[in-house]
């Protein structure tokens, strides 16, 4: 039978309850109203009154039953992709693909619970939805994880596939695992080297020197942020150092102005959200602007004659005060070799952080601002400037080369004023002419606006008039040029790693790079065991010589693989594609499974804003313009877009527990609980500080999605994740507030089970209309059930309508749970509506909820269907049925607030239709006073309502506020 539980109760009532429960569990089980249904056990709890009150749902034991079930049904039905490819009216939606790290977190469980809650409401609306699932599986993590446990990085990933499997496998998902797939298997990266083909073709993939951050110990590259504040190896220890190896790019920038222009097309109707439009046009960085030429004063030392600038506020070169070049800078370069000090400082800087001000200034240059050679400059500008190496300059854009305006630039200033605190900031542009001679600003203006005294005869004009006027004169004297500058760079592809897809590219000295022939795809990884048992530093594949050593396909001699492997960015710019044709082995999909894309609904961490999606773009744009998407053409293939809608959600944040005396974070078992709302330090009894902050390890406050999910089940869990914050929001993950949740599930579910299986034979608006046509004839207590029918079914229209609202926007999704609460507050509360009313309320809100639990909603469905199925196979979510526009109530409960708090509550008439503002208000005090209570508690005294200054009415005089 249904588990019964207990909830807590003080001494003397928790004796009788058991023995209640235990003599009424000896009645039910030999009583022969007991029955089993075709798709559940449910008893009839109104035989027996005494349980009613503690009959209770087994979240979990209901968990496992319909999985069961969505697993049976799914193994006799074609799979989603089969159905999308036959349908015309489909949904793609597709949450971001995990890395397989080990296990999942919460955040995984929130995009999942996000991207399961979207799909199944658009099943439910009657569409064919693909939810697919695989897997991002290469990548640097599980190289490391390989050497430090001396096992091959494959089984490594395998396994935590596995685990992270097994963890979706609870949550109540309905993804399609027929479409599984993951980028480590040689059937996907087949299709990876393919697409790199594909591209060398097209004259978009190709080889070119780069920079790299080399450890000499390991043989091998590093990031950035593998490198410390030293500049040493976060492995080896070892100083890093700076070489020009020859790496591949895919030449992204030939499509910068289409991923541009098309960044106005996702703007439209708010289809991305604002912030990750704006960081990738920042990323691409159309900018139009001057290249300026600043003459240089070299001491003992061979260099260009000039220094080039790119700025894009030619209106501040009177406020120049130095110059900044980047560490990669070829002026750099070759001071270098003679400075051993500049060496060492240029060593530092791999492990700084980008914002960083530190700067060393080269003691053999100065640089002249080229407005000096006009007579009538001040003469502050015609000083001569010194020359710095700096982080924050970036190689690859603009020169390599910032000309420094501290007045007029944050990062300027703050350099500056870390550099030469000493000397005085120049203000060379104002915010209007009579403050051209004003006090100096503690801070930099950045604005444009008026030249300052300081700027010479522009004095007083338009800092924007003055700029082109000076540009144009530096032209005349071949000092300056206009210029477009874009900030995006090619993509650099390569990684000197093992784990991850070959480039299919061999090496041969009479015949150059040669491609792979596709007949001989995929180039496999080769099995180097051995090289991590002996934990072996460097690259796998350089060390393999069977691996390397090969036949030039074209003249058959003796050549050499590319032993550099793709970033993992490739992949995952194509995945979503690959989705639509899974298990394609001649093509990356067909043509004829393009039907299927772009995804209609792209859910994932803010944190991939720019470079995934970015990348992401490119690809499906040059695909777009080959064969496998004929739908587009060459011309209209650069307005191609991967993703229709972005949904970011926000991070997920556990509650940390802090030492106070020392900032240490303390561990589960070093809190004292014995007052839970001041929890304790143990070892010395003062309050632990509380914060909200990311999850991790270190700061013990992590939470395990699968023993939440066993311990509270996946509904609650579900509801708990989406309840607690809007989509888009951080998220404070808080254990305390889940209670609140599953109360509500057993609540509903136990109302459900009293209103049971009998379904009334009309619609509700058929039976509501039916009986208001018979009014004239109602006794005063039937007048009075069909007016709180009306309320209630109208209560339920106006719900159906806001969830709606909240599944199309998805980032309103807390908000189907707080409106399904309060719906089930109204169905238990209106005690007088007939049984058929209740029972469609009953029906609707077990729709409305079905994509958000689930398999609550499924066990609910199977108490008022109990011949019917799985609710996912023969309901579709509820629709208005036009009930607020043709059904009033004879009267409603009005709540009265004074100065907004809450006096009273009254039964008035319902107002007439079309009464708004001061005729509602009126309309209402009148009614109040024309009541007996109204006049009591409302016409006289503190709330006398005829002495108030206003009054708000809403809801169509649900509420009135009197400001008094």
């Amino acid at each position: 039978m249904q588990a019964l539980y207990t909830r807590r109760f003080p001494g003397r009532a928790a004796v009788l309850l058991r023995s209640r429960i235990a003599s009424s569990v000896a009645t039910l089980q030999s009583s022969p109203l007991t029955t089993t249904s075709t798709s559940t056990k449910t008893h009839d709890i109104s035989a027996f009154p005494q349980l009613r009150r503690w009959y209770s749902l087994n979240l979990n034991s209901i968990d496992a039953k319909w999985r069961k079930n969505w697993q049976e049904i799914a193994a006799n039905e074609p799979t989603q992709k089969e159905r999308v490819q036959s349908s015309t009216n489909t949904k793609y939606v597709l949450p971001m693909f995990p890395y397989p790290s080990g296990t999942l977190h919460l955040g995984h469980l929130r995009v999942y619970a996000i991207a399961d809650v979207v799909a199944r409401y658009h099943g439910l609306k009657g569409q064919d939805v693909l939810l697919p699932m695989g897997w991002d599986a290469f990548g640097l993590p599980a190289e490391n994880a390989a050497l430090e446990r001396g096992v091959p990085p494959a089984g490594w990933t395998e396994s935590n596939i596995a685990k992270m499997k097994e963890q979706l496998g609870v949550m109540n998902g309905s993804w399609d695992w027929s479409n599984e797939l993951a980028s480590c298997d040689p059937e996907f990266y087949k299709h990876t080297q393919k697409l790199f083909l594909m591209l060398y073709e097209k004259g978009l993939a190709y080889q070119a020197e780069a920079e790299v951050n080399y450890d000499p110990v390991d043989k091998t590259v590093l990031a950035n942020e593998q490198v410390d504040a030293n500049g040493c190896s976060w492995r080896s220890g070892a100083k890093v150092e700076k070489q020009l190896l020859k790496q591949w790019f895919l030449r992204i920038s030939d499509y910068r102005e289409d991923l541009l222009r098309e960044l106005d097309t996702l703007a439209k109707d708010d289809a991305w959200p604002e912030h990750v439009l704006t960081q990738q046009r920042n990323w691409l960085g159309k900018s139009t602007g001057a290249l300026i030429k600043f003459p240089i004063m070299a001491m003992g030392h061979v260099v260009d004659a000039a220094i080039e600038v790119f700025t894009t506020r030619p209106d501040t070169l009177f406020g120049v005060q130095y110059i900044a070049l980047a560490a990669s800078h070829p002026v750099v370069a070759k001071l270098a070799e003679a400075d051993p000090e500049l060496r060492a400082f240029l060593d530092t800087l791999p492990g700084l952080p980008p914002d960083s001000k530190v700067g060393y200034v080269l003691p053999q240059l100065r640089a002249v601002n080229p407005l000096a050679y006009h007579d009538d400059t001040p003469d502050a500008t015609k000083a001569s400037l010194p020359v710095f190496v700096a982080p924050y300059v970036l190689g690859d854009y603009g020169e390599g080369a910032v000309m420094g305006v501290p007045g007029h630039d944050v990062r300027d200033h703050a350099f500056w004023k870390t550099h030469n605190s000493e000397q005085p900031v120049r203000y060379v542009i104002a915010e209007s002419p009579d403050e051209s001679t004003a006090v100096i600003p503690a801070e930099p203006y950045v604005e444009h606006g008026f030249m300052t005294e300081h700027s010479g005869l522009f004095k007083g004009k338009s800092s924007r008039d003055a700029a082109e006027v000076m540009v144009n004169m530096l032209k005349t004297a071949e000092l300056a040029s206009t210029v477009e500058k874009w900030r995006l760079r090619d993509w650099l592809i390569s990684r000197q790693r093992y784990w991850g897809a070959p480039i299919p590219i061999i090496h041969c000295d009479s015949c150059g790079s040669v491609p792979v022939p596709e007949a001989d795809l995929p180039v496999k990884l080769p099995d180097v065991e051995k090289h991590w048992q002996a934990g072996k530093a460097g690259n796998a594949l350089e060390n393999s010589p069977e691996f390397v050593n090969t036949k030039c396909p074209k003249c058959k001699g003796p050549a050499r693989r590319d032993t550099d492997t793709m970033d993992t960015f490739v992949d995952s710019s194509w995945y979503f594609a690959r989705f639509a044709d899974p298990h394609n082995s001649k093509d990356l999909f067909s043509p004829d499974s393009t039907k299927a894309l772009p995804v209609d609904i792209y859910i994932g961490g803010v944190e991939h804003a720019i470079l995934h999606l970015l990348y992401s773009r490119f690809i499906f744009k040059f695909l777009a313009g080959t064969p496998l998407m004929p739908d587009y053409t060459e011309e209209s293939a650069g307005t191609a877009e991967p993703f229709k809608r972005l949904i970011t959600q926000g991070m997920v944040h556990g509650k940390t527990f802090i030492d106070p005396a020392n900032g240490k974070f303390l561990k589960p078992d070093e809190v004292d609980w014995s007052d839970a709302a001041q929890p304790k330090v143990v070892a010395t009894g003062v309050a632990a500080e509380v914060r909200f902050e990311k999850m991790s390890k270190s700061k013990y406050n992590g939470v395990d999605p699968t023993e939440f999910i066993a311990k509270y089940g996946a509904d609650a869990t579900r509801a708990h994740m989406l309840f607690q914050a809007p989509v888009a929001d951080e998220l404070k993950w808080d254990e305390s507030n889940i209670s609140g949740v599953t109360r509500w599930l057993q609540r509903l579910h136990d109302t459900i089970v009293k209103i049971g299986a009998t379904a009334p034979g009309e619609t509700a608006l058929g039976y509501l209309q039916a009986k208001q046509a018979n009014i004239g004839n109602m006794s005063k207590a039937e007048a009075k059930q069909l007016n709180t029918d009306i309320l209630l079914w109208r209560e339920t229209q106006r719900i159906i309508n806001n969830i709606t609202r909240a599944y199309d926007q998805v980032y309103a999704l807390n908000v189907i749970v707080s409106d399904l609460m309060t719906l089930t507050n109204a169905l238990v509360g209106a005690k007088d509506a007939s049984p058929a009313i209740k029972w469609h309320v009953a029906d609707t809100m077990t729709r409305l909820m079905a994509p958000v639990v689930p398999a609550v909603a499924e066990e609910c469905w199977s108490v008022l269907h109990p011949s019917a199925g799985s609710l996912f196979k023969s309901a579709s979510f509820p629709e208005a049925d036009g009930t607020l526009e043709v059904l009033k109530p004879q009267s409603q409960t009005s709540v009265i607030q004074i100065n907004g708090k809450v006096r009273g509550n009254l039964e008035l008439p319902a107002p007439e239709d079309g009464l708004t503002g001061d005729a509602l208000k009126d309309w209402m005090v009148e009614q109040i006073l024309a009541t007996e209570e109204g006049r009591a508690k409302f016409g006289q005294g503190q709330y006398d309502i005829k002495q108030a200054k206003r009054a708000i009415a809403v809801q169509n005089g649900a509420l009135i506020n009197f400001v008094m």
